[in-house]
């Protein structure tokens, strides 16, 4: 049904509650519970909303406007939007672009998502800022504080990189006449925007579930493997660790996002949780090898805080000197952090080129 006028709460783990409007999909009695992510990009909402990376996270967009371009079907990042829901200033109820297919309050409701607006995201990002990672509570419901306080610590979440893989191997074929690389993608959360890249350039793609063993990855013969980016704590998926920790040993391997954490996991490196996390199409990181920076489009919300003897960072963010990149000194491996095909954001797919180049020199990654 639909939520227009209808008024709805967010109560926030600290105390501070907002107040809001429903559109989208909505459904009497039902409470939402989640961690708010704060993306900043000034566009891209179909991408970030459809990124299995934000897979039940309460998207809050700072843009104050969001729906002016609508939605179209080609700029999925999958199959169907991942969050759990939309807060947003302002939904825009009258698009304009020639790609437009629908706007973004129907593809709402037809996929049972709900939208939140007459927030003010700069107040809500202030206290994201301020306090760190926030869950949140969504209700119709005049709640008091300790009922709030009750449901959010019994708020447990899912492991989210078994909701969003590939439930069994499928096999893209990439262009003819292009190089002739197998490339292994382990599907923890996986973008269409690095397949389509990883197609334009390769012969062969195999995508494999995340619990895929070594015995099954080796059996294909790839060339190298990537491994995705994804939802969660690398702490939460041990069994793709460890088989990691395993396989780099044997092939090539790349990651990126939560990819790049499993693989720093499986070589030693430290993670944590960040204060806030990166989630936008502007965040700049500096080449440790020739001091170039680029402006990365990422959303994660852990990082490499330590590496190991024979990990070293190639990559750091600029802002706050944290590490958004690795490579291992005697080893075939290396990952970033961020989103390396933009969607949304600037894309840095010279970051697959490098991996491929690699794969058929026979060399380490470059730093």
């Amino acid at each position: 049904m639909s939520g227009k006028n209808i008024n709805i709460k967010i109560y926030l783990e600290n105390g501070v509650t907002f107040g809001g409007s429903a559109f989208g999909y909505f459904k009497a009695g039902v409470e939402l519970i989640g961690e708010i992510a704060v993306h900043t990009g000034l566009t891209g909402y179909q991408e970030a909303i459809t990124d299995p990376a934000y897979s039940g996270k309460l998207l809050c967009m700072t843009t104050p406007l969001i729906g002016s371009y609508g939605i179209n079907l080609d700029d999925m990042e999958s199959d169907k939007p991942h969050i759990g829901a939309l807060i947003v200033r302002h939904k825009s109820d009258y698009p304009n672009n020639w790609r437009c297919e629908m706007t973004l309050d129907g593809y709402l409701k037809q996929n049972r998502i709900l939208g939140i607006e007459e927030i003010d995201p700069r107040a809500l990002t202030r206290i994201a800022r301020q306090v760190g990672p926030l869950k949140a509570l969504i209700s119709t419901e005049e709640l008091t504080e300790y009922q709030v306080s009750e449901k959010l610590n019994a708020y447990k979440a899912e492991n989210l990189v078994e909701k969003v893989t590939t439930k069994q191997k499928y096999v893209i074929e990439g262009k003819k006449g292009i190089k002739s690389l197998h490339i292994a993608v382990l599907d923890l959360g996986i973008k269409n925007s690095v397949l389509k890249s990883l197609q334009r350039r390769c012969a062969k793609l195999t995508v494999f579930p995340a619990d895929t063993s070594v015995t099954e990855i080796i059996a294909e013969q790839p060339d190298g493997v990537l491994l995705s980016s994804g939802p969660g704590c690398p702490d939460d998926i041990t069994y793709v660790i460890q088989m990691i920790a395993e396989l780099v040993h044997k092939k090539p391997t790349v990651g990126m996002g939560l990819g790049h954490l499993v693989l720093a996991k499986a070589l030693g490196c430290n993670v944590a949780r960040m204060k806030f996390g990166h989630h936008g199409g502007n965040y700049p990181v500096k080449s440790k090898a020739c001091g170039r920076a680029y402006i990365t489009s990422q959303g994660h919300d852990y990082v490499v805080t330590e590496c190991s003897e024979d990990v070293v960072p190639s990559y750091i963010n600029i802002n706050d000197q944290s590490i958004e990149g690795i490579r291992h000194r005697k080893l075939q491996a290396s990952s970033v952090a961020w989103s390396v095909t933009g969607s949304p954001g600037p894309d840095t797919d010279f970051i697959i080129d490098d991996f491929l180049r690699m794969i058929e020199d026979g060399r380490l990654f470059y730093a």
